[in-house]
């Protein structure tokens, strides 16, 4: 069962537990290039391999996908290949935002995005404030395939408005990197937004209950702390090699992370996310999943947001909790809550 807490003003240890939720394998070195002056940056220093990376202790005996990533975690920048600068109107204008959908994509991922556009997603007025969605992508493949899915991506962002893409490796492990460029687009050019859904694009969110649960938060129209999702704790970095989570020691010496909320979905605040960017100037980038069987639409109705699914199954259960003859058993407790201990500087919140 899923435990939703609200993490109210974010420690710095709280904000370290945000970026456990994925690490940068390979940095890819990139080159400067010339593009359009409408978007924020494009052309950066070339970042250079941290060559003192091979002085920390057996690193040859580490993976390769490991060693690229203590060469180059200091880089922070990446050349843009796709912007979408009038997003939220336009910096002066972004406060007319209420919630921004930030959904994580692979270039291949089209089906993925095409439902959701059609679903969750899709921008619109509700209950008198807008949804704005936007997906956030880097690059993947080589040769003549890696060409195709770039240009697909352009097509897309020709007709909806809805991508950024920056010249990096999408991977797993770049998670975390895609969060930074994200935050930095966020300051330049939706610096008032009231509230945003960092999401995978994998997961089924009601986006109406969690404007009714934003709306209800009288006390904070996003210019306060607000940090909810699932909440995991009393976890600790995988040490077997070849597994997908490996984390060698070199790169996270403790063997136990600090409570976060787990990356498939979290809301925040625009006020919690202009803080996070300020602060992963100055930070390290690190590394470190809820199923249901049940597909009764009462349940969904009632919920924020599930991980895992499949764009077919998404498109119907949308159509599903929007069926004006669903008829829900009221005696049925279909959300359940969870007890769980308190902790510094976060609060336990029924939803």
């Amino acid at each position: 069962t899923s435990t939703v807490v609200n993490c109210r003003r974010p420690s710095r240890r709280i904000l370290v537990s945000l970026f456990i939720t994925a690490f940068t394998s390979q940095l890819q070195e990139f080159f400067s290039t010339t593009q359009p002056t409408h978007s924020y940056v494009y052309s950066w220093t070339k970042c250079q391999k941290n060559t003192s990376a091979t002085n920390i202790t057996d690193f040859n005996s580490l993976p390769e996908t490991i060693k690229d990533f203590l060469y180059y975690r200091h880089c922070r920048h990446f050349p843009m290949l796709l912007d979408a600068p009038s997003k939220c109107g336009g910096a002066e204008k972004s406060s007319d935002v209420f919630l921004l959908l930030v959904i994580k994509s692979s270039p291949g991922n089209y089906e993925r995005r095409e439902v959701l556009r059609k679903t969750w997603a899709k921008e619109r007025p509700y209950k008198g404030v807008w949804i704005r969605r936007i997906f956030i992508s880097g690059t993947s493949e080589s040769g003549s395939e890696k060409v195709r899915q770039n240009r697909l991506l352009e097509l897309e962002n020709q007709e909806y408005n809805d991508i950024l893409q920056w010249n990096f490796e999408d991977t797993f492990f770049n998670l975390t990197l895609k969060q930074i460029l994200f935050l930095e687009w966020l300051e330049i050019y939706c610096p008032n937004v009231s509230f945003l859904l960092n999401g995978d694009d994998d997961v089924f969110a009601n986006t109406d209950n969690m404007v009714e649960y934003l709306q209800s938060l009288r006390d904070n129209g996003g210019r306060k702390s607000l940090f909810v999702g699932h909440l995991i704790q009393n976890v600790g970095p995988i040490r077997i090699p070849g597994n997908k989570y490996f984390i060698p020691k070199q790169v996270y010496e403790s063997e136990s992370y600090p409570p976060y909320c787990g990356g498939g979905g979290f809301l925040l605040s625009g006020y919690t996310a202009s803080v996070i960017y300020n602060m992963s100037q100055s930070m390290s980038v690190m590394s470190c999943h809820v199923s249901l069987d049940d597909y009764d639409p009462c349940y969904y109705k009632e919920i924020l947001l599930v991980h895992r699914f499949l764009p077919s199954d998404m498109y119907l259960m949308w159509k599903r909790i929007h069926d004006p003859n669903l008829i829900c058993d009221k005696s049925k407790k279909y959300l359940y809550h969870c007890n769980f201990k308190k902790l510094p500087l976060m609060d336990k919140t029924h939803l």
